[in-house]
């Protein structure tokens, strides 16, 4: 490996990857970071070029932009997709693309717990973990847990209805901001001796959809309640919003989980490889609610 690793973020112009390059920004030169795209014309892509950092195109569902993507890469973070059903397949392709181009270090977002996980999310992520093994390319497992902006991009639906229809009772989840997550996989990519590790990665406090909600009145000054239902009541509630089938089946199954731990974690990993507190959730909140109601001024 050359002295300066060339470091290579996938799905680069997502939520996650847009800050991991922010984050991978602050402590290497740009020319260190190759950004792949799907389609390198739009705003996106073109923001992350004026920032220094070259972009390649790299779509999972296409191997042949793959191999190309990765010539001359050391480290590669590959974020997991959001095509659900399709992704174990999808990651695959990044896999062996990444083993042939000689790629020395695969850094993945898995899900948390995701070998004992029974969150239907899980079972994609557990294939490609095995995928990973079998393929003898070094590689560190993020095991990321929930991001607080999960539950906060909820918020405007409870606005209009002043409840938060959920099914985790009181199960607690320890989610931490998504630019927590990306710091994480940004220090793991620049850093040495990751190669081989597990990291369980959540905030280092925890709430449950009641206290969630609770926050948001607090801070929107509206009377939002919290409504727990039935796992299979919240998926039917999620289709008749227009929620995608596959999308409200992995909702109420999440939140199923929940109500027996499976979102908790409380080995602060994710602030000791930050170096730094993860964000509290009700920090999360106020930033949304202020975004909400200055969108509404702006109406």
């Amino acid at each position: 490996m050359r002295s300066t690793p060339r470091l290579f973020v996938t799905g680069a112009t997502g939520q996650l990857g847009r800050l991991v390059i922010d984050a991978l920004l602050e402590t290497v030169a740009a020319s260190a970071v190759v950004a792949g795209v799907r389609h390198p014309a739009k705003e996106a892509a073109a923001a992350i070029r004026e920032k220094g950092v070259e972009t390649r195109v790299a779509d999972y569902t296409r191997p042949e932009t793959l191999a190309s993507a990765f010539a001359g890469i050391d480290r590669l973070l590959l974020i997991s997709g959001n095509e659900l059903g399709r992704r174990a397949e999808q990651h695959r392709n990044v896999i062996t693309a990444a083993k042939n181009a000689g790629v020395g270090l695969i850094a993945y977002t898995s899900i948390l717990h995701a070998d004992t996980s029974q969150l239907l999310l899980a079972a994609e992520h557990r294939d490609t973990e095995a995928a990973l093994a079998e393929s003898g390319v070094p590689f560190v497992l993020l095991r990321n847990g929930w991001y607080t902006e999960v539950y906060a991009r909820r918020i405007p639906l409870a606005f209009k209805s002043g409840t938060f229809v959920g099914a985790a009772g009181d199960g607690r989840i320890s989610a931490a901001a998504r630019a927590d997550y990306a710091r994480g996989a940004a220090t793991v990519l620049a850093g040495d001796d990751h190669a081989g590790r597990t990291y369980e990665l959540a905030g280092d406090g925890s709430f449950s959809l009641g206290e969630f909600v609770a926050a948001v009145a607090e801070a929107s000054g509206k009377p939002i309640v919290y409504q727990n239902m039935a796992a299979n009541d919240l998926r039917t509630a999620a289709l008749e919003a227009g929620v995608p089938e596959m999308f409200a089946a992995a909702m109420s199954d999440t939140d199923a989980g929940v109500a027996n731990g499976a979102l908790f974690e409380d080995g602060r990993n994710l602030s000791r490889l930050i170096g730094r507190p993860t964000t509290p959730f009700r920090d999360t909140v106020k930033e949304h609610v202020q975004l909400l109601s200055g969108a509404s001024i702006r109406s």
